[in-house]
């Protein structure tokens, strides 16, 4: 039946419709030929939709307020939106108030959101007093693969404009260039929304652009979702790793060091010296090989590798070494090399594998390395232990020949999900990268992806665990497999990675002798669990918002005596802690057995022991655990024991 989307979905919570795959405003005409399905506000699509609208809500409340302030883009992200602005005067959290009154008149008018076709000079005509739109119209066709937003603005195919018109007028208020789709109307925004922050950002992430400032705001089908929102946000921020890093005493960065690059205390050195010991003695008992490689290289290893041809601006910059000049005439007698600290570790693993002959009997061949690399990353991505510049990868890669792929693959994926078990994740999805139709994208036939990638997908399905495949998101040279997961306020991040490579073994001309004699390629399994030990310590760390399981607790036990006299006796007991190898500490400060008590708790140790006149005379000793329960009169060797136990278990108390 021919007519629009609002003719076949009344329910109120649609929101937009999938014509024959595509996203649509409900006003959309339909023919009645197509294959539609409803967009609610609650699904994936939905949120998007609601937070895309809320952001051109907010762009039009600025330029009402400050009808001089330039557009950038506006796109919908996880849990909310953000919309970049040109504006003389610098945004303030007393600007934010005037905005959001603004936002809530528009907001309350019920403007409707209108598309209008443009051609590329009507589009310039109608925004030739915004700069930075116009650069967009320029890019139609390569925003798709913008890195900061563009797509929702222009992409491959027709320009749009969506059009802000009033109900009772029919006047358009305002304009702005536009993929959307967009909600009906600027009141189903409703009252589930906030604006949050000010921040600066490059004009399309490029460090050589215009500074403009950022307006965050976040978007909900209702206010008890907003309110569950900041409620998640205001833990997240107790959490905060860099604020735990610091009240803990695990890390900093020093400024004398520079940006992004971080030391680690003793005690955040004990929790990274745990968690490398442990994957470490996994991964031997695995079958890995651990391998170490220098942190710097010439040149021409990341030419071959193809690393500065691609990655270049990833890097740092090179140091020019081995240069000799003449002491009189100051002549280049030797030219110099240029050297770059790596931004990977899989060549130096080539080279590895390159240093003999290999034959199929040697494969699998499986290299692992705590192998630290360095990104030049700009000084605005940087945070905390997230995105550093200086960093450490628990980096596997594995060379094996076309038929063992698939149960290669398949022993990664379970290797990865036990060793992150291990340290108490237990919330998992996949995610399989794939190539599209686009064919110009891609090297290798048509054969090496269909087999590689269902490979890949059998493994995924084989897990158990849910899958997401998503087309056009693999590496040019293969399919990949991420594994995700969730910590304790249910955010999602993704962990390690699983990436199927015949490219850089071509590169490197490597080979095995087959067991006809032949020459033969390797293909090449990309593996990194944590992804990087730092970003993985801070994840764990607002997991267990500093509260860590016993054996990773930098501190397991602190002893507390009564009194001064109980100090020799405690002593005692902790020589049985230390001989079990426990990792504990008496406190003889001159503080309140409460205060004593207190500073524990706030140091986030498993275990308080106590011990007064009783278990003196008893030989026992009291818990006292994070949670303030307590329990009394322990003989010490069951409570050697006990805590033992909840270290080899790994448990958490």
């Amino acid at each position: 039946m021919a007519g629009t989307g609002f003719d076949l979905f009344s329910d109120r919570s649609v929101v937009a419709m999938r014509v024959d795959g595509e996203l649509k405003d409900l006003a959309t005409t339909l023919t009645g030929t197509e294959q539609v399905e409803p967009i609610t506000i609650d699904s994936e699509d939905g949120l998007a939709i609601l937070r895309h609208s809320a952001a051109h809500v907010l762009a039009q409340a600025v330029q009402r307020i400050n009808p001089e302030a330039r557009l950038g883009i506006g796109p919908p992200i996880q849990d909310g939106f953000y919309y970049d602005f040109q504006i003389d005067e610098p945004l303030t959290p007393e600007t934010l108030k005037a905005i959001s009154k603004e936002m809530e008149r528009i907001q309350r008018a019920g403007q409707r959101f209108v598309r209008r076709v443009v051609s590329d000079d009507e589009a310039r005509a109608e925004l030739a007093d915004e700069p930075f739109k116009l650069e967009l119209i320029g890019l139609k066709g390569k925003a798709a693969q913008g890195r900061d937003g563009e797509s929702v603005e222009v992409g491959a195919g027709e320009l749009t404009m969506y059009d802000n018109v009033d109900p009772t007028t029919g006047e358009t208020v305002w304009t702005d260039l536009c993929r959307g789709p967009h909600l009906p109307s600027t009141r189903m925004i409703g009252n589930g929304w906030a604006l949050e922050r000010i921040a600066g950002a490059y004009w399309r992430g490029d460090q050589r652009n215009p500074q403009l400032q950022r307006v965050y705001g976040t978007a909900w089908p209702s206010k008890d979702e907003l309110r569950a929102h900041q409620t998640r946000l205001a833990e997240a921020a107790k959490r905060d790793h860099r604020k735990l890093g610091r009240e803990l005493d695990l890390f900093s960065f020093p400024e004398e060091i520079g940006s992004g690059l971080s030391v680690w205390h003793p005690r955040g050195g004990i929790i990274r010296h745990e968690m490398e010991s442990h994957a470490r003695a996994r991964h031997l008992a695995a079958g890995y090989s651990v391998v170490y490689t220098p942190h710097i290289s010439k040149a021409d290893l990341f030419a071959t590798s193809g690393h500065l041809a691609t990655y270049a601006e990833g890097m740092w910059p090179p140091l020019h070494m081995d240069e000799e000049r003449d002491a009189i005439t100051g002549e280049v007698t030797k030219p110099g090399v240029d050297y770059y600290l790596k931004p990977m570790n899989c060549p130096m693993h080539i080279l590895i594998y390159q240093e003999r002959q290999r034959s199929y009997r040697d494969l699998p061949l499986r290299l692992s390395e705590n192998g630290t690399v360095y990104r030049n990353e700009l000084s605005g991505a940087l945070h905390g232990l997230t995105r550093v510049r200086g960093f450490t990868q628990d980096d596997a890669h594995l060379f094996v020949t076309p038929e063992q792929l698939e149960d290669e693959v398949a022993k990664v994926i379970e290797f990865v999900l036990s060793l992150l078990r291990d340290f108490g994740l237990s919330d998992f999805e996949l995610e399989l990268s794939m190539k599209d139709d686009e064919k110009a994208k891609w090297i290798g036939s048509d054969e090496y992806w269909e087999s590689s990638t269902n490979a890949l997908r059998r493994v995924a399905l084989a897990s158990g665990l849910g899958l997401t495949e998503v087309p056009g998101e693999a590496a040019f040279y293969g399919p990949k497999i991420d594994l995700k997961t969730k910590d304790a306020l249910g955010r999602t991040w993704q962990l390690s990675t699983v990436q199927v490579d015949p490219n850089l073994p071509e590169r490197f001309g490597l080979e095995y002798t087959a067991a006809d004699g032949s020459k033969q390629r390797p293909i090449m399994i990309h593996r990194a669990l944590m992804g990087s030990i730092e970003r993985f310590f801070a994840i764990l760390l607002e997991h267990y918002a500093g509260a860590f399981p016993v054996w990773l607790a930098p501190v397991q036990v602190v002893g507390v005596p009564v009194a001064d006299h109980h100090v020799p006796y405690l002593e005692r007991v902790f020589q049985e802690l230390e001989r079990a190898g426990i990792r504990a500490e008496l406190d003889t400060s001159g503080e309140r057995m409460q205060k004593k008590i207190r500073n524990a708790s706030l140091a986030k140790v498993p275990y308080v022991l106590i011990a007064g006149d009783a278990d003196e005379a008893a030989g026992t000793v009291s818990f006292r655990l994070r949670d303030g329960s307590q329990d009394n009169g322990v003989p010490i060797a069951e409570a050697v024991a006990r805590i033992r136990t909840a270290i080899d278990r790994k448990s958490q108390v």
